[in-house]
């Protein structure tokens, strides 16, 4: 059993860290080599076959516990368990860890809620609809699902809806990933992310964005891993606000094309951003799982998103609710339905979305004036290096401004960021507010390849 691990874990990885040894060993365990109750070796043997530190096999042994993949039974040893996942989700967390009382909260990453839509008429259209006949109807309104599909990037092969984005990502994570799996994220990621990522006990990889979305070259590199899922945001993507053009999503999707990945993207802004929308599954349907959300763009508490693509995947998501939620409020999807209708609700949309653009374009100009660096891209965030990510934070909250600390978005070591959610500025702050912006940053000009 020892040289049958370690032999493993030295052909993933000539110098193992913690972090590969709990990888291979996860890997192990997901495709049963390392079947439950299973006595693994002790922390000094294996070890010493590795050529490591007890220490470092220990920190291994602590990440696979915390997801319940190994446990210990005293001086009996240590043995495979049954992996149950992590805790609090420690990375979102710090996104908007001390900001809620400051008197300019731009760490939240929500929408102004001027901007939003009013739901009261529609609400009251469907106050007194009985819309289930049967605990067992279909999970989307029909209604819903045409205009869905009439607006999706690709044919799906199925659609259905779940209670926001980060539902559908978790649910669709569920039925793709394994304890172990490799997977390939952006980076800098959204935090919610990589934390549900890390309460898998996947093996995350990060591939850089620059302007254009994440890099061809990156994701082959990332690729040669063999990669079970990846995982994009095609546009207005978070934190940078940086869009997928479509020669970059041809690139990506040649990359693609002789692997086994499954493609998961994330339409989170939807129509408040002003980029215009690119899919991979364009060039790959029978691949792509598309999600789009509501929440940014009609409001955060409909809490519905849309997951559509391959079949198999989006059913089985489907399936698996029926045993819990069973579906989302069909009230809710109703009101959707009425929104996505309503020539007026279009307006508001579109208003919503050039004020945005304006209010971002407005602190980019200023911060560019002065050499700041930060990527050009659109929705509701900003992404700005700063010379110190504490000491920025602390200043802008001397000043009543809160913003997100970068380093719950990155996925390796990288240099010092803020995330500013600028689209909640109102039009009289925002010059204020980019001037202090510019003085937290230490006006760092050294450019991060993000232009």
């Amino acid at each position: 059993m020892l040289t049958r691990i370690s032999n493993r874990i030295l052909t993933e990885s000539d110098t193992p860290t913690a972090k590969a040894i709990a990888a291979s060993i996860g890997r192990m365990i997901t495709s049963g080599e390392l079947p439950v109750d299973t006595k693994l070796p002790t922390v000094r043997k294996l070890s010493r076959s590795l050529g490591v530190s007890p220490t470092t096999v220990s920190e291994a042994w602590q990440g696979l516990s915390a997801v319940g993949a190994i446990e210990t039974r005293g001086r009996n040893g240590t043995y495979v368990g049954v992996p149950s996942g992590h805790g609090s989700p420690q990375r979102y967390r710090r996104v908007t860890a001390g900001s809620s009382h400051l008197a300019i909260d731009l760490s939240t990453g929500t929408p102004d809620p001027d901007l939003l839509p009013d739901l009261g008429p529609f609400i009251a259209s469907v106050g007194r609809q009985s819309l289930t006949s049967s605990y067992l109807d279909a999970p989307v309104l029909p209604e819903l699902e045409e205009l869905l599909r009439a607006s999706w990037p690709f044919e799906p092969e199925s659609v259905t809806v779940v209670d926001g984005a980060m539902d559908a990502i978790d649910r669709v994570a569920q039925i793709v990933l394994r304890l172990g799996d490799r997977v390939v994220v952006e980076h800098p990621c959204f935090p919610p992310l990589l934390d549900l990522l890390e309460q898998l006990g996947c093996d995350v990889i990060g591939v850089d964005v620059d302007q254009n979305g994440m890099t061809p070259d990156g994701l082959r590199n990332a690729l040669a891993l063999d990669p079970t899922a990846v995982f994009l945001q095609p546009r207005a993507h978070n934190p940078t606000g940086v869009a997928i053009t479509v020669e970059r999503a041809k690139q990506l999707a040649d990359a693609l094309g002789g692997s086994r990945s499954i493609v998961i993207e994330d339409d989170h802004a939807n129509d408040i951003s002003a980029a215009p929308l690119v899919s991979l599954g364009t060039w790959l349907p029978d691949r792509t799982v598309h999600i789009r959300s509501h929440s940014k763009s009609h409001g955060p508490d409909l809490r519905l998103a849309a997951v559509g693509g391959v079949g198999d995947i989006v059913d089985a998501v489907a399936n698996r609710r029926i045993l819990g939620p069973g579906w989302s409020s069909r009230i809710l999807q109703s009101v959707l339905v009425g929104l996505l209708r309503d020539p007026e609700t279009t307006e508001v949309l579109a208003n919503a979305r050039n004020v945005y653009d304006s209010r971002r374009k407005r602190v980019s100009a200023l911060l560019d004036a002065v050499g700041v660096d930060h990527p050009i891209g659109d929705g509701i965030n900003l992404w700005m290096r700063v010379g110190d990510e504490r000491a920025a934070l602390v200043q802008l909250a001397s000043q009543g401004i809160g913003a997100a600390p970068g380093a719950p978005f990155l996925t390796h070591a990288d240099h010092d960021f803020l995330r500013v959610t600028v689209g909640r500025l109102s039009d009289d702050s925002l010059d204020r507010v980019a001037t202090l912006l510019i003085e937290a940053s230490g006006n760092a000009p050294v450019r991060t390849g993000m232009r």
